[in-house]
This record gives C-alpha cells, structure tokens and sequence, in this order.
C-alpha cells in the first residue's frame, strides 16, 4: 500500500483554512493520532482548533475497519459539531476519498474528504459539509507526518 496516513499510526499535524458561508476564511490548526489494533481495526482522533477563536474547537473520534488488502472501509464517527456520523472511505492509488452523513441530524448534514499524497509524510487536505443541497463549510490543509 503506497499511503501512510490511515495505514499506519501515527502523529500528524494539520494547518490550514476553513471557509464558511458567508465569512472570510478562517485559520485552523489540528493535530490527528492514528491508532492500529491486530484485528484491521483503526482509530483516528482529531482536534481543530481555531488561533484567533472565531470557532468553537472541533473533536473526531472514528473507529473504522480496513481488512489485509481492501481499498474500500467503513467508519463510525463521533463528531463535536454534527453528532453520531457513518461513513465510507476508498483508498486509491494516489489519495484517500471519504463520505459521510449524520445520523438523526434535522439539517442533513453530509460531508466529504479527500487526501491527496504529496509525499509519504504529507497530504493535501480538501474536505466540505453540506447540508440538504448546500454546501455550508470547507476546509483545505496540508497535513504532514510528526516526527518520532
């Protein structure tokens, strides 16, 4: 497998803009722990946080199963802004693209993310939440390898 990020644990940070509607981008910063037990099932767990406080910091918690060689996964996520969430990720040969939707969320809320490899210690992130038929925020970063 040519990715590191998901595949293997690790510490990652993250740095860069969220977009809301109707607002100037915003800076944000996070760092993401990335967790493996023997059975294919990972943990992810990722704090935002916003410099100058326009947001409320933002926490995941996802457990998710990859089984030896599979290029598709499924997640659970517990989300700090849109709830209790399920979602599904594909592995391809360049980047790592997943969805998800918000379970009993009024707003119907969905998302997206995409991880494009620039190297095996970095990543472009790009990712947005949409509620119904509108897009109401985006984030693009760099997210890169922690050392040690």
């Amino acid at each position: 497998m040519s990715h590191s990020f998901l595949i293997e644990p690790g510490r990652w940070t993250l740095q860069g803009n969220w977009l809301a509607k109707d607002s100037l981008p915003m800076t944000v910063k996070g760092k993401i722990l990335v967790a493996w037990n023997s059975n294919d099932w990972f943990t992810m767990v990722t704090k935002l946080v916003f410099p100058k406080g326009e947001l409320d910091d933002v926490s995941l918690q996802y457990k998710g199963r990859i089984a030896g060689g599979d290029r598709q996964y499924t997640f659970v996520l517990q989300h700090s802004v849109l709830g209790r969430v399920e979602g599904e990720g594909w592995l391809a040969p360049e980047s790592i693209v997943q969805q998800y939707w918000a379970l009993k969320d009024r707003h119907m809320r969905t998302g997206f993310e995409t991880l494009y490899r620039l190297s095996p210690d970095r990543y472009h992130f790009s990712g947005g939440i949409i509620a119904g038929h509108h897009l109401t925020s985006t984030m693009e970063a760099v997210v890169e390898r922690h050392p040690g």
